[in-house]
């Protein structure tokens, strides 16, 4: 008899491909308590009250995203890289009508505690990465900021879904990595799960029709691009400010966000918010 984790343990890339495309993708707690009182006055809600509430869950982003660009009208050529453009674009009664608020995550995880609180950890770390890069977008006067916020929020949404779905391996790939800090990411996880993490959201993006700018501003190979390193820059520094503001790696962000913003480091510790 095959037990579920080893079933898991065997899927490819395909398999959690297929296995994503029939999945109720959860969302926040939070989130759906928001909407839900937003809905109660639907008729003096805006696309923005939503976005506002969507922009704080990368789960709920992912939802809106893969839905609004799978039902987009004929004269619709563009892709719905924007949360609120996309609210826009569908409608609010669409909104609440077609994009469910359940599950919860923290009702998938309710038997797995540990992986529950390191996928909030993500999700925090992911709206924080979205937040700096909107910052930082801004600062660079760049007119379409909210596409860095969606890509930064996004940059790890498979490995959200990892943790929502296949919570032992991904447990064991942190406790690799925190018995050896040198391991990398990508060989663990191609040890643990037979694949890199890396591999599984270029095929998510591409099936679930996600706007192919994301996957643009999320390849680390176009990392020489303003755009591109932004957000890479926004990744690494909510990902290295996750504990604090005393992780060693964070003097060499400041340099290079520093570079990137055309300003000294002491703005740069300012802009992010470095408590003095």
């Amino acid at each position: 008899m095959v037990t579920l984790t080893e079933a898991r343990a065997n899927r490819t890339v395909k398999d959690w491909v297929a296995f994503f495309q029939q999945a109720d993708i959860p969302v926040l707690r939070q989130t759906a308590r928001e909407l839900a009182q937003l809905r109660e006055h639907e008729d003096e809600t805006g696309a923005r009250d939503i976005t506002r509430v969507v922009i704080n869950d990368p789960l709920m982003m992912f939802k809106v995203l893969t839905y609004a660009n799978n039902h987009r009208s004929r004269h619709q050529l563009q892709d719905l890289v924007q949360v609120e453009q996309a609210i826009i674009m569908m409608g609010t009664s669409t909104f609440f009508a077609q994009i469910p608020t359940v599950p919860h995550v923290e009702d998938v995880l309710n038997q797995h505690v540990p992986a529950l609180v390191d996928l909030l950890k993500l999700m925090i770390r992911a709206h924080r990465a979205g937040y700096f890069a909107a910052e930082f977008a801004s600062h660079l006067m760049d007119l379409h900021a909210e596409e860095l916020r969606v890509a930064a929020s996004l940059y790890d949404f498979a490995e959200m879904l990892m943790w929502c779905f296949n919570p032992e391996a991904m447990s064991e790939i942190s406790k690799r990595q925190a018995a050896d800090k040198t391991l990398r990411s990508r060989v663990v996880q191609q040890d643990v799960l037979g694949f890199r993490v890396v591999e599984l959201q270029a095929e998510l993006v591409r099936v679930f029709n996600l706007p192919s700018l994301l996957t643009d501003l999320m390849d680390e190979q176009r990392a020489h691009l303003p755009r591109v390193r932004n957000v890479q820059l926004a990744v690494n520094l909510a990902r290295h400010s996750a504990d604090g503001w005393g992780n060693a790696a964070l003097p060499d962000d400041y340099k290079d966000i520093a570079q990137l913003l055309h300003v000294d480091v002491e703005r740069v510790m300012h802009i992010v918010g470095v408590p003095h």
